[in-house]
């Protein structure tokens, strides 16, 4: 069946165009094309044709622009996706049109590749969201099919944010391979092992819960010694913790404590509770594996220094499905997780008759204790161990990058690029498929790289959502509201595929959003637009003679600072001896900042666009006086006639005396 789409433009020509470029998808009758000249045609369309599955709408039309139409959809038809369509250099619109709740939008002139790849991005997006509301019509009929499906859909969620990331690493890298499989490192071959391997133990997991719910799991006791299969538990995560600057102690009452216990689903707890430790627990920070027993009880005690969990969560810790999301953004970690790994840490200790309770402040760390009796009727045996350890999916963990980790590649004249990541396989995958047409920059969280977009202000930025210290969205926010970073334009990569996730982005100021794993290309295309936008806006700027109205509606923070320094030289621009440093003083930023700024905004040195400045001055006097041409030399700050005409011809292509003419 073909995919209905409405094309909503005032140009004629535009239908033709796109009739021209899908020429072959509508014969094969994958697409079927709905014209409209404006939103009102289109709101009729839409409202007797309810096969339409997606929008491409221009902004500027007339009786109805896109603007108002796309309010109007979302009152019609909610869940319909819109692209919108705009030139490079209306930001501002498109900017309104994805806070109005457009999916994406599309600049001209059109790519075809480009619109290719959206169109058939969001068609995939609508038919999921068709899916879920099917599901979800079915589901409303009765309430117990409602609560499952709940449940599911959570658990969908949540398995799909833990599998996008690997997936990312394993896909791209894998496509690497295929186009240049005699040039594959060794290491890299480990890093698709590790990722498949997380992937792997996320499954077990999954399988292991559901046998668990079905009774097909048994207990497997033996009679050994409980002290020293605990040591060997620990011993890959004490290396892990310390690759992560983390101290685990091991600390026991005893030496050797024989009684009975299942080896196999220990081994699931304790990794568990471990592995959670590490993750939520700060770099510098302690983890306390502690034994303490009685003659008829052992205590297993996991302790930490971490994030903690606030109290309202506590009796719901052990639910499954059930997500810890601490309220303090300092106190939160990079990690989500599914839901699983402590309702099967409970099922487990039910299945063996074991208790297992935790203490925990928010901010002050988590204590989880489990308790179980001293018996010894199991027959006596040591447990089974494999050289691969508990803990094969951290086995190959990589050296976590440098907080600064600068590539030039040839040359620098390329774009500087900063990746914030703090996943070291995905870096390491960006860093692959860039690093031959960008400089990078790496940061490991949102607060590194504000600091380092501070101090190198990059010409774009590529950033993960979750992170430590500082997430996606909060670093997209300050860079954004920050006058030494607003212009920058940011990306935003996520496990996260919701609708509201990707507004959220949109609305802290995100340029675009992708999601794992994400398409190489879209990647490509994302920054190319991106980078052209700012090619244009250097254009627009590099003119001092062009007027930046503070009434219009694209009035942009970038306009008050291109403004407030040409407003602070004009207000002095007869004293030859006003230059950079007092720029900065009126204008209160750094010499370096102030450079990094004017070069971003207009490709030119400061210097050079405060020449621009006078120079402007000089030819309106020219043009609207009877000033000498040393007159207005000197009235626009240059003590030397000479130096002013010859500045004045590389700047107007034409002698003062010209201007005159």
């Amino acid at each position: 069946m073909a995919n209905t789409i409405l094309v909503v433009d005032d140009q004629p020509m535009f239908e033709r165009l796109i009739r021209n470029l899908f020429r072959d998808q509508i014969e094969d009758g994958r697409y079927d094309f709905v014209f409209a000249l404006n939103g009102i045609e289109a709101l009729d369309a839409l409202s007797k044709n309810n096969k339409i599955d997606m929008v491409l709408s221009d902004i500027n039309m007339p009786q109805m622009d896109g603007l108002t139409f796309l309010g109007k959809v979302h009152e019609l038809r909610p869940t319909l996706k819109v692209i919108m369509v705009s030139a490079y250099g209306d930001m501002a619109n498109i900017r309104r049109a994805m806070n109005f709740g457009a999916y994406d939008f599309i600049p001209k002139p059109i790519e075809f590749e480009d619109l290719e790849a959206t169109i058939q991005k969001t068609l995939k997006e609508t038919a999921l969201l068709k899916q879920a509301e099917q599901a979800k019509e079915l589901a409303d009929q009765n309430q117990q099919l409602q609560e499952i499906d709940a449940l599911k859909s959570q658990f969908f969620t949540n398995i799909s944010h833990e599998f996008r990331t690997p997936l990312t690493v394993i896909s791209g890298m894998a496509d690497q391979i295929l186009e240049n499989e005699n040039k594959w490192p060794k290491n890299e071959g480990l890093t698709i092992r590790r990722n498949s391997n997380i992937l792997l133990d996320l499954v077990n997991q999954i399988l292991d819960l559901r046998k668990l719910e079905s009774g097909t799991i048994a207990p497997a006791l033996i009679q050994s010694d409980i002290i020293a299969y605990l040591r060997y538990l620990a011993e890959p995560f004490i290396y892990f913790a310390e690759r992560k600057d983390i101290r685990l102690h091991i600390q026991s009452d005893t030496d050797k404590l024989v009684l009975d216990y299942d080896p196999e689903k220990l081994l699931r707890i304790v990794s568990n509770l471990l592995s959670n430790a590490i993750k939520f627990t700060h770099a510098g920070g302690n983890i306390w594996l502690q034994v303490q027993h009685t003659p008829s009880q052992v205590s297993i005690v996991v302790k930490d220094s971490g994030t903690g969990i606030p109290a309202e969560f506590l009796s719901k810790i052990f639910d499954r499905y059930f997500q810890v999301i601490p309220a303090e953004p300092s106190n939160r970690m990079s990690v989500e997780g599914t839901g699983i790994g402590l309702a099967l840490v409970k099922r487990l200790t039910q299945l063996l008759d074991w208790e297992i309770s935790v203490e925990s402040e928010e901010g002050h760390g988590a204590t989880f204790k489990l308790q179980l009796p001293v018996r010894n009727q199991a027959p006596l045996t040591d447990p089974v161990v494999t050289t691969e350890g508990p803990l094969h999916v951290f086995s190959t963990e990589p050296s976590a990058p440098l907080a600064i980790q600068a590539q030039e590649a040839a040359g620098e004249s390329l774009p500087l690029l900063l990746i914030v990541e703090d996943n070291p396989d995905v870096t390491a995958y960006l860093q692959a498929c860039l690093e031959n047409q960008y400089q990078l920059l790496t940061a490991t969280d949102g607060r590194a790289g504000l600091e380092m977009a501070f101090e190198q202000v990059p010409e774009l930025i590529i950033s993960d959502v979750m992170m430590p210290n500082m997430d996606g969205f909060e670093l997209c926010k300050a860079l954004k509201t920050d006058e030494r970073t607003s212009h920058i334009p940011v990306v935003l990569l996520t496990a996260k595929a919701d609708d509201a996730s990707r507004l959220t982005g949109l609305e802290h100021g995100a340029d675009a959003y992708l999601t794992k794993p994400f398409n190489k290309k879209e990647l490509f295309v994302k920054i190319k637009n991106l980078l052209h936008i700012r090619q244009e806006m250097q254009r627009r700027y590099s003119r001092p003679g062009a007027e930046i109205s503070t009434e219009t509606p694209t009035f942009s923070q970038e306009d008050i600072f291109v403004e407030k320094v040409k407003q602070a030289v004009l207000g002095n621009i007869d004293d030859e001896d006003y230059g950079i440093p007092e720029i900065c003083r009126t204008i209160g930023m750094s010499r370096s900042n102030l450079h990094l700024k004017i070069k971003a905004l207009t490709g030119r040195s400061t210097s050079h666009f405060v020449r621009a400045i006078r120079l402007n001055e000089g030819h309106k006097m020219l043009q609207n006086t009877d000033m000498t041409i040393s007159q207005v030399a000197f009235a626009v700050g240059f003590n030397d006639p000479a130096y002013f005409s010859r500045t004045y011809r590389e700047e107007f292509g034409q002698n003062p005396k010209s201007a005159r003419e």
